[in-house]
């Protein structure tokens, strides 16, 4: 088997892997306490803590070692565009093996995310990858507004719901670190893109387990899939000196690359719940507003227990007040002698 599909073939393992990854570290970032960028120990000191997260990000992590496998053998924009197929594995679990509970906005964007793989498989014929070096300042303004626009996307509410928007920042950072990925390939100077490529993806995975707790997998996660599939294919092109190929496949790529653009907004329009609160627990019905896990839940509607529970710590206070008054030695009075009505008042 030629080096170009065996690396296209590591790709879409490596989607497999990486996007189921991702579903089960919603899961366990979802159950979790509200994590902050704003507070980052103490958010990874939950994450950590938690074995299920640390089993999820260890294979997301097996998948990405494969993604770099897949770029030593393989075009940057090719292998980026196989790994967009994850999405459909997101929508699976999101949907918990029933694509039909999904809303019809996000079953068109794993229709068109499935539909750009096809047509990419039909321009593959005659791609070969290029050996041309990027140039070095042309790397640093890609990386820089990359991270800038992350830094943006975090701090100002954009017209998404916010974890489709946390989720676009995540993806700008991967794509940050995929294509410094690339550039560590080339070793020499290069490797001080390891520099970048750690601060990226490391950024990119704590702004993710935020988008977590906003929204669910396929809106978080999958925004990020197709921002950092989208990215480094544009720089395969304008940095990498990777090209087109002709006649029907190049009408074919640039139609699977819409597809995918195509998706990638459709999950953007995808609303999170409540106004960027935290999401529901994943895997867990809705507690009855009464109940004492959803009077306690971060980000719950059902908050309403709560002015029964301060009535009732209020008038636990004033018994214990009267208590207090009723004692026989502060009114003056012997151990065997009784208060009346007037002495209470008195007393008050």
């Amino acid at each position: 088997m030629p080096p170009l599909w065996i690396g296209l073939t590591v790709a879409f393992v490596s989607a497999l892997v990486t996007n189921t990854a991702y579903s089960l570290e919603h899961d366990a970032a979802a159950a979790l306490p509200p994590l902050s960028p704003r507070r980052p120990f103490r958010s990874a000191r939950l994450l950590l803590r938690d074995r299920r997260w640390v089993l999820a990000f260890a294979a997301e992590t097996a998948g990405w070692l494969m993604y770099v496998a897949a770029l030593r053998l393989a075009p940057l924009s090719l292998v980026q565009a196989v790994a967009a197929s994850g999405v459909a594995v997101l929508a699976f679990a999101t949907a918990r093996g029933h694509p039909s509970r999904l809303a019809r906005r996000e079953q068109a964007a794993v229709v068109l995310a499935v539909a750009g793989l096809a047509l990419l498989g039909l321009s593959l014929a005659g791609s070969t990858e290029s050996d041309q070096r990027p140039p070095v300042i042309g790397v640093i303004i890609w990386l820089a507004a990359c991270g800038g626009g992350a830094a943006l996307l975090m701090a100002i509410p954009t017209r998404f719901g916010r974890a489709a928007s946390l989720g676009l920042a995540a993806g700008l950072l991967f794509a940050d670190g995929d294509i410094s990925a690339k550039l560590v390939g080339y070793g020499g100077p290069w490797l001080a893109a390891l520099a970048t490529l750690i601060v990226a993806y490391a950024t990119g995975t704590s702004v993710l387990q935020w988008a977590y707790q906003r929204g669910d997998a396929l809106t978080a996660a999958g925004m990020a899939t197709m921002v950092t599939n989208a990215i480094p294919i544009a720089a395969g092109f304008v940095l990498f000196g990777e090209a087109l190929p002709h006649g029907i496949g190049a009408v074919a790529q640039v139609a699977a690359f819409g597809c995918l653009v195509a998706s990638a907004v459709a999950l953007g329009h995808k609303q999170a719940p409540g106004s960027g609160e935290p999401a529901a627990r994943a895997g867990r019905p809705e507690e009855e507003p009464g109940s004492s896990s959803s009077a306690m839940r971060p980000g719950s509607l059902a908050r309403v227990p709560v002015l029964p529970r301060t009535l009732a710590v209020a008038g636990e206070e004033l018994g214990q007040r009267l208590d207090e008054l009723l004692v026989p030695g502060d009114l003056g009075l012997g151990p065997n002698q009784g208060v009346t009505e007037d002495q209470l008042l008195e007393a008050g």
